[in-house]
């Protein structure tokens, strides 16, 4: 019985990586309230969840916070655009949906293709951000490739993201579980595919070991 609740044993191993994630959630939560800094927010939880994935994870506070420091000029930026479209898009619908003439179904069809890519960029684009150096051009293109050429992992993770709020809406008593684990859980299931996607893009030395840079 003593071995079962050893500290280096997987009951006390499984309690201590949920704690991780219950704070790692309220940081990225306390962190988005601003909403202009949702993005760095966003961005240091995945650096975050996927150092956790590879056990690299050390002080979760002071991964957080660096990443959230040093990414935080891009992230914004970012996250203003991803704004700016999410606007323009709900925009056009309700547009759409209140004019009294009939449009071609093609600007449907656009609005939705647009929609999509929007989505999918947006899934890749703060991880894309925590893991590597680059021009915010090159981390959208990048954060647009990855997800199209990985396209079942995308729709997998979609659903993952989204599950916790699909919960909610229909069982509402969950609230408190979605509250502590509802932006981290998903973001740490999220990052086992990150992690072997981004593994194709990283120094294959052992030595090299891709870390977050000063920007």
């Amino acid at each position: 019985m003593n071995s079962f609740f050893n500290m280096d044993g997987p009951v006390m191993s499984f309690l201590n990586r949920v704690a991780d994630l219950i704070w790692l959630n309220i940081l990225a939560l306390l962190c988005c309230i601003p909403v202009v800094t949702a993005g760095a927010s966003l961005t240091a939880l995945h650096y975050m969840t996927i150092k956790m994935m590879r056990k690299e994870d050390g002080y979760i506070a002071r991964g957080f916070f660096k990443s959230f420091k040093q990414n935080f000029r891009q992230a914004t930026i970012i996250w203003m655009i991803m704004l700016l479209v999410i606007a323009m898009i709900w925009g056009d619908l309700f547009i759409l949906n209140h004019m009294q003439t009939e449009l071609p179904k093609a600007f449907s069809v656009i609005i939705a293709a647009v929609g999509v890519v929007a989505a999918f960029t947006g899934l890749y684009v703060f991880p894309v951000l925590a893991r590597f150096e680059n021009t915010i051009k090159n981390t959208v293109k990048n954060a647009f490739l990855m997800s199209i050429l990985n396209f079942p992992k995308t729709i997998l993770m979609v659903v993952i993201y989204a599950l916790p709020m699909v919960i909610m809406f229909l069982v509402p008593s969950v609230f408190p579980l979605v509250f502590m684990l509802g932006l981290s859980l998903p973001a740490y299931l999220a990052s086992w595919f990150f992690a072997g996607i981004f593994k194709k893009f990283e120094p294959k030395e052992p030595e090299d070991e891709l870390e977050l840079a000063e920007k």
